[in-house]
């Protein structure tokens, strides 16, 4: 049956193939989730994401929603609950981070595109989710997935780093109202990913650091991490899962780092 069995999980920004999303809706459909996807749109990929959940086992709903846009993250928290009868667990995924300037060439257009997806996406998500947690009066778990750059500051990606350190803000303040209603709010923490987004951020970056290959900068990123390697999606999947568990009931308000060490180190 699995731990999560009978319990619906929402992504947002998780109907890209490879992606973090569809790794950690694959972790809870393995583990008996019934699944939505969500994304700007519902495109071929996006019901192919789906109809991968479904051969594990899951039930899968497909909802479009723009986060930038707080009726529609409302109505993607109503369309769940009129089809599976409520949230469990929300994860706040969807994220701009191929915006990619030095500091000095952000155009405000640019700026405001990120932080409204990135920081006020999450917002209103978990305005909504927390809502609908509440009226159901079983409790929740709220997982924010924000970055190393959530910690550390990275050149050339000044919206990037200012929203996720937003996110930050925003999971430790969610935690403390929504605590009493029996609602956890945490962050993840991930090092870099080669998702697709990941795979852009790498072709960029090795040639701004002067390296020769993108995978002579994969090989850097190896080496100055304590265990050996960039991060996986399924390292952030197995901490949103663990997050959203038994086991972590008494945790809250925190931001997790998934990074191998790289960013203690």
């Amino acid at each position: 049956m699995g731990r999560f069995a009978g319990k619906t999980i929402v992504v947002t920004g998780s109907g890209r193939e490879k992606g973090l999303g569809q790794a950690i809706l694959q972790r809870f459909a393995d583990e008996g989730a019934n699944c939505v996807v969500s994304d700007r749109a519902i495109t071929p990929e996006v019901e192919g994401v789906a109809d991968e959940l479904r051969g594990r086992g899951a039930k899968v709903a497909t909802i479009a929603c723009d986060v930038s846009r707080a009726e529609e993250c409302a109505a993607l928290v109503d369309a769940t609950v009129e089809t599976f009868g409520g949230v469990d667990v929300f994860v706040n995924n969807a994220g701009i981070g191929f915006l990619m300037q030095p500091l000095l060439d952000v155009a405000p257009a640019d700026w405001d595109r990120a932080l409204a997806v990135n920081l006020s996406g999450a917002f209103y998500c978990t305005q909504a989710a927390a809502r609908a947690m509440i009226a159901r009066g079983q409790g929740g778990r709220i997982v924010n997935i924000a970055s190393q750059a959530a910690k550390s500051a990275f050149p050339h990606l000044p919206a990037y780093v200012s929203s996720k350190h937003g996110m930050i803000g925003l999971t430790r303040a969610s935690a403390i109202e929504l605590g009493a209603h029996g609602i956890t709010v945490n962050a993840i923490c991930p090092n870099h990913v080669t998702t697709g987004l990941g795979a852009e951020q790498n072709a960029y970056f090795s040639k701004l650091l002067g390296f020769a290959t993108v995978d002579a900068y994969v090989e850097n990123m190896k080496r100055r991490n304590p265990l050996g390697r960039p991060g996986l999606a399924s390292d952030t999947a197995g901490a949103c899962a663990w997050l959203a568990s038994d086991d972590a009931v008494y945790v809250t308000g925190e931001a997790i780092n998934v990074s191998g060490g790289e960013e203690m180190h």
